[in-house]
């Protein structure tokens, strides 16, 4: 599995091999990463590798491989998972394919928090709409009601929303945590995340609650300066295996999910299930995954590492958490199966075609 596979993907792969138990044949073709294999069947996926992500070679070996291999081959769809830079198939697919685009959320401030000016300006107020144009008319699926509505606002005819869903079985009961506070952050260490806003809240909550630790769980290229940045009681796990980051998610008494924008939160669902609550700001796809007062609490004023420290110690003054805890698992238990969800897409790609 690619080591840089964030929500977006695991989604893309659960949903896949979904497909195939249910009888229909998936090709994914995505881009290559150091020690992978070019091709290779994973859980009855055929999997093509080619090209980087940051060279954006990916998207012209997509076409490339469309035009010498792909067309001859017999499919119904072609599925353009958008992450960002979408591979523009619209420009191409001319074999009687439909077409569905797939979007998990809109980039607009990550553009900001991962490259430089004017890069950053260019791609958020012209670029991605730019891009984005090509799909308008075509049915879209997406994951939260927040980017339906992102994708509305900016002239997309057909949305259908299939949520994210869970490949683990939630906990049957709360599960004994830590018997000190303890705040964990899971994903990426990238600055879109912000996970320094998780390392400032807890430097404002280790003033009062001294026993206190924020375990960060995950990689990434923003590590270095949160280690410089991070002071007593902060732990760094980085990237672990799913069993590995469940154990201790389940010990955590919090979730905190600063990021600037996601396309739904897969790591609060994980949480969720593990009977851990999480606190995040008010932003589009983390006010999907949290009810506000019944999974979690959203803090409002988006950035605000105040206001998201008085969130957190808030919960822990009160019993608060464990409560959060246990309708929180009982809510992910009841919505959020993967087989389910994987049903859905399929009915939904069904009526499309």
């Amino acid at each position: 599995m690619n080591p840089e596979m964030g929500g977006a993907e695991v989604f893309t792969r659960e949903v896949a091999k979904r497909l195939v138990k249910s009888g229909h044949e998936v090709t994914l073709f995505t881009s290559k990463f150091d020690g992978c294999k070019g091709e290779e069947v994973d859980d009855g996926v055929r999997i093509i590798r080619a090209g980087k992500i940051f060279n954006l070679s990916v998207y012209w070996k997509a076409k490339k491989y469309y035009m010498n291999r792909f067309s001859k081959e017999d499919y119904d769809v072609i599925i353009d998972g958008i992450n960002t830079r979408p591979f523009l198939t619209p420009n191409f697919v001319n074999n009687r394919e439909k077409i569905v685009a797939l979007i998990y959320q809109l980039a607009r401030e990550y553009w900001f928090y991962e490259t430089p000016f004017p890069i950053s300006y260019i791609g958020c107020y012209f670029l991605e709409n730019k891009w984005l144009r090509n799909y308008m008319n075509l049915p879209t699926v997406t994951i939260s009601e927040s980017t339906k509505r992102d994708l509305l606002d900016i002239g997309f005819k057909k949305v259908f929303i299939v949520p994210v869903g869970l490949n683990f079985t939630p906990l049957s009961k709360i599960p004994e945590k830590e018997k000190y506070p303890v705040i964990a952050y899971a994903g990426r260490l990238k600055r879109a995340k912000r996970p320094d806003h998780a390392i400032k809240a807890f430097k404002i909550i280790k003033e009062k609650i001294p026993e206190a630790e924020l375990w960060i769980i995950g990689e990434g290229p923003y590590r270095g300066d949160l280690e410089r940045m991070a002071g007593d009681g902060v732990k760094f796990f980085g990237g672990l295996s799913n069993e590995e980051r469940r154990k201790l998610l389940a010990r955590a008494w919090i979730l905190v999910n600063p990021s600037v924008r996601e396309g739904f939160g897969l790591n609060v669902l994980e949480a969720n299930a593990l009977g851990t609550p999480c606190i995040a700001y008010d932003v589009a796809g983390l006010r999907d995954s949290i009810i506000d007062g019944k999974t979690g609490l959203l803090v409002k004023e988006n950035g605000n590492v105040e206001k998201l420290a008085e969130a957190i110690f808030k919960m822990y003054q009160r019993p608060e958490f464990k409560r959060l805890g246990r309708k929180s698992r009982a809510l992910i238990e009841k919505k959020f199966d993967r087989c389910k969800i994987a049903e859905k897409f399929l009915s939904m790609i069904k009526q499309i075609v």
